[in-house]
């Protein structure tokens, strides 16, 4: 037999319209020497027929024959244990666990003998940075929020010189300049939005302002960074938060627009924005909350609903680069081919991680869970 087999599934999560290989990747991976299964219609909510993936070389075949013999296969949201039937004892498994809450379906894959590899546990290293799902998603799901934000608001975003008179811009703000944060902020620039943005590292304040928009910090509490490990933001001291908390309610009564988009990994997503500062807002505003599945960081916003409370529009999707199918298929497919690529031994066909990358991103292997973060 030749080199290894890999096999795409068809997404089962509900809602799930992205794919973990386009013809792209297959083309890549086969002329690394691997051979290519993918189940049929897989490719269908991302705008990929079979007959693309034919083309390309891959082997279109049904749900129960996709994954017989697979050495590595990929997903974009891990697949049950019981859709691997058929995979050869410890395949590896590259896709998005959610590890922190999905603890029972990685116990499943110790159990079943997968070897599990989180792609939202890829370090934060400069040569991983091709490989990073979660900022090639929030780079999409930043510039979707302020569109469905845009469709949303009942007036237009930039200033309109009109023989009737003129229209003014619209304020947005954008709290949480990450990735997401980042595009956000970049895509209300575009659509011609007065922006404001505001992040609890004050080393995000020369980013704000490199995008054109305003700053919005507390200046008074020094020597409070924000920054946690590998970039990603850490809980704030009360005293800063209580400044920053009073700095930001003042300014959200002001804006017709605000996205949200804080995370910290593995916990409920920090509340932002609440009923009171909401009743502040002027009627027909509109907030994207692109938290919502994590628990939300506005009050009172549900997953795939417009919420009005106090004339003020709440929305947010579960699944925001799922809106963004062929982009966010193209991008995702593109981080797992970095990622196995990266370590593929052309003469053997053998794909083996190295200490740095491998540990931070296995989860299971040899039938026990082995992920420090998990232990």
């Amino acid at each position: 037999m030749g080199g290894l087999r890999i096999a795409v599934l068809k997404e089962r999560a509900a809602g799930e319209t992205r794919v973990a290989a386009t013809p792209e990747t297959v083309k890549k991976f086969i002329g690394l020497g691997a051979s290519f299964a993918v189940e049929e219609g897989a490719g269908s909510g991302a705008s990929i027929s079979d007959g693309d993936y034919a083309a390309a070389g891959a082997d279109v075949l049904s749900a129960d024959k996709v994954v017989a013999g697979a050495d590595i296969v990929l997903g974009v949201q891990a697949p049950d244990v019981a859709d691997l039937a058929g995979a050869k004892p410890g395949a590896w498994v590259a896709a998005t666990f959610d590890p922190f809450r999905e603890s029972d379906r990685i116990k499943a894959y110790a159990k079943a003998g997968l070897e599990a590899l989180s792609m939202e546990f890829m370090p934060r290293i400069t040569r991983a940075q091709s490989m990073d799902v979660l900022s090639s998603q929030s780079n999409l799901a930043g510039y979707k929020a302020v569109l469905a934000a845009a469709d949303q608001y009942g007036r237009a975003f930039p200033m309109m010189m009109t023989a009737a008179g003129t229209v003014s811009a619209a304020k947005a703000f954008v709290m949480g300049v990450g990735v997401a944060g980042l595009q956000a902020i970049a895509t209300a620039r575009r659509l011609g939005a007065q922006v404001s943005a505001t992040d609890v590292r004050s080393a995000t304040k020369e980013q704000i302002q490199s995008l054109g928009a305003k700053p919005i910090f507390v200046e008074s509490v020094a020597g409070i960074e924000g920054e946690g490990s590998g970039g990603y933001a850490t809980e704030m001291s009360e005293e800063y938060q209580k400044a920053q908390a009073e700095l930001v309610s003042a300014h959200i009564a002001k804006q017709d627009i605000v996205i949200t988009t804080a995370l910290i990994p593995g916990r409920d997503a920090p509340r932002l924005i609440t009923d009171a500062q909401i009743a502040t807002m002027r009627p027909g505003s509109v907030i994207f909350d692109l938290a919502v599945a994590q628990g939300g960081n506005v009050e009172g916003s549900v997953a795939d609903e417009v919420v009005v409370k106090h004339g003020v529009s709440i929305m947010g999707y579960s699944n925001t680069p799922a809106h963004l199918a062929a982009d966010a298929s193209a991008l995702f497919s593109r981080n797992l081919f970095n990622f196995l690529s990266a370590f593929w031994d052309k003469e053997t066909g053998k794909v083996e991680l190295d200490e740095e990358i491998g540990d931070a991103v296995r989860l299971t292997r040899g039938g026990e869970v082995v992920n420090e973060r998990l232990k």
